[in-house]
């Protein structure tokens, strides 16, 4: 869509993300807030004052519009054309990991295996043991009424 092909009526019920969104399209490339805003007055025949207080909404419209993404020096343009690329490289990446995990194992440590495999008993366990001392399982055909 083309905003020269847009009827007066139909550029004037749409807002002004919405004719930004088509202006940066038509174009195909970034542009400064001040020149979006520009076209978007002449399209709608707005005066020097309107466009003077009307900029700053306009602005922080394109801001917090998901739609645009803001480059640097106050250039803005469509998110769509700005993708982030990720490449999984999954050879390279199980490589590694095998070669971190062979290290690990040539630099383990014998006193750091040692105390995970000493055990200790504690006061704490021998109280467990008899409080189960006196415990009774029952059957059904048990049942014993008290």
């Amino acid at each position: 869509m083309k905003l020269k092909s847009l009827t007066k009526e139909e550029i004037e019920t749409m807002s002004f993300d919405d004719l930004a969104y088509i202006i940066l399209k038509e174009k195909g490339k970034k542009m400064k807030t001040a020149d979006i805003f520009k076209i978007i007055c002449e399209a709608l025949n707005l005066s020097e004052n309107e466009y003077v207080s009307q900029i700053a909404e306009f602005y922080t419209l394109l801001s917090t519009e998901k739609r645009f993404i803001q480059l640097e020096k106050g250039f803005w343009d469509l998110r769509e054309n700005h993708t982030a690329k990720i490449e999984i490289e999954t050879e390279d990446d199980e490589d590694t990991l095998e070669e971190m995990e062979s290290e690990e194992e040539n630099n383990t440590n014998e006193d750091e295996d040692d105390m995970f495999l000493e055990e200790t008993k504690s006061e704490d366990d021998d109280e467990t043991d008899d409080d189960l001392q006196d415990l009774v399982i029952m059957d059904e055909e048990n049942d014993i009424d008290l």
